[in-house]
């Protein structure tokens, strides 16, 4: 005899949204580490082409591990 349990839980998922200091490639390259090991790999995306440098997180997290990843490497962020 075989059990067969399935999940059926739903998780939303949040987008966070901060305005930066990111201001170019470069400084992407920078903060690649730092918001991989924080918001996860090809989870965050940031839009150089905005003039708030809106970096985008598709995760539910708290925010501010976010604006602590990013000090660290030298940046800014602030929730918007």
């Amino acid at each position: 005899m075989f059990l067969l349990i399935i999940d059926t839980t739903v998780i939303s998922m949040e987008t966070l949204t901060f305005k930066t200091n990111i201001k170019c490639s470069a400084c992407v390259a920078k903060v690649t580490l730092a918001l991989n090991e924080s918001a996860g790999e090809n989870k965050w995306t940031v839009d150089l082409t905005d003039p708030a440098r809106t970096l985008t997180i598709q995760e539910s997290m708290e925010p501010q591990k976010i604006v602590e990843a990013l000090k660290k490497v030298g940046y800014n962020a602030e929730r918007v």
